[in-house]
């Protein structure tokens, strides 16, 4: 028999969207600085830097679940969700890696944040891809990007239309839209981290510092196209597949997973009788 009670997202409170805001603003800051830099300002020289956006990435990330936290959206059963998923997209995430963009965990990012929300959404991302770093030994200068990028995809499935209003088929068939284009966006997020630190590409695709916005963003265009387009295609193409095909049935188990849970339930003791 099915449970009419709704399901509810984790709650994402004012401490927990202030520490959201903050993040997002240092991680669009830290992507796109470079486009807006003068001649001279030596933003090849900044790779070493990548460190130092990891720690205060981490420290951020912190600050996010413990808001959360606070406003009383993560209890023990929620954290304990949000290790098995991440540990999932975690051993997820090598399968495809090095085969033309394909890469399952990305559809499980979608389906995660739809039912779980922004908030915890983004930390499941952001968790995700630091622990198949380490997994998989890719811990590098573009890590810290790739955590912030990943928590952004699979917060947006979480800001999605709340599933009162989409429902069944309607609702498979936004979140594979979402992870189609989300697949797009992701990819072209990450080459602007790695395009204005590589020399020795062609004049029509490098990245030139001090050159006017829309000269490199041109460039930064023909760039995705020439060097990213079908590790993008791809990704996209299995998120959206995964999403037609499995995702009915992950969307019912994680919605039965949250139900059982009762996040944000009280607790509630009574005197016994005698």
């Amino acid at each position: 028999m099915t449970s009419s009670r709704p399901v509810r997202p984790v709650r994402i409170g004012p401490r927990a969207a202030a520490a959201l805001v903050l993040v997002s603003a240092i991680g669009v800051i830290a992507f796109g600085w470079p486009l807006l830099a003068g001649e001279g300002s030596g933003v090849t020289a900044h790779a070493q830097s990548a460190p130092w956006l990891f720690a205060a990435l981490l420290v951020l990330l912190v600050g996010v679940a413990v808001a959360t936290v606070a406003d009383g959206g993560l209890d023990a059963k929620a954290v304990a969700m949000l290790g098995v998923l991440a540990a999932v997209g975690a051993a997820l995430h090598p399968l495809g890696a090095g085969t033309a963009g394909l890469e399952p965990m990305f559809f499980l990012m979608v389906l995660s944040g739809r039912v779980l929300g922004p908030g915890f959404a983004f930390v499941l991302g952001s968790v995700t891809l630091f622990a198949s770093a380490l997994l998989t030994g890719g811990v590098g200068p573009w890590m810290p990007f790739q955590m912030l990028s990943m928590g952004w995809f699979a917060m947006g499935a979480g800001l999605l239309p709340g599933p009162e209003r989409l429902r069944g088929r309607g609702e498979v068939l936004m979140l594979a839209a979402y992870g189609c284009v989300a697949a797009f966006a992701y990819g072209t997020v990450m080459n602007l981290q790695g395009w204005t630190l590589v020399s020795g590409l062609g004049s029509g695709i490098s990245f030139v510092e001090g050159a006017p916005l829309h000269e490199n963003l041109v460039r930064f265009l023909a760039y995705c196209l020439a060097t990213s387009l079908g590790w993008d295609l791809g990704r996209a193409v299995l998120t959206v597949v995964l999403t037609l095909t499995i995702g009915p049935t992950l969307l019912k188990a994680l919605r039965r997973a949250t139900r059982r849970a009762a996040f944000e339930a009280r607790v509630t003791f009574e005197a016994p009788k005698g």
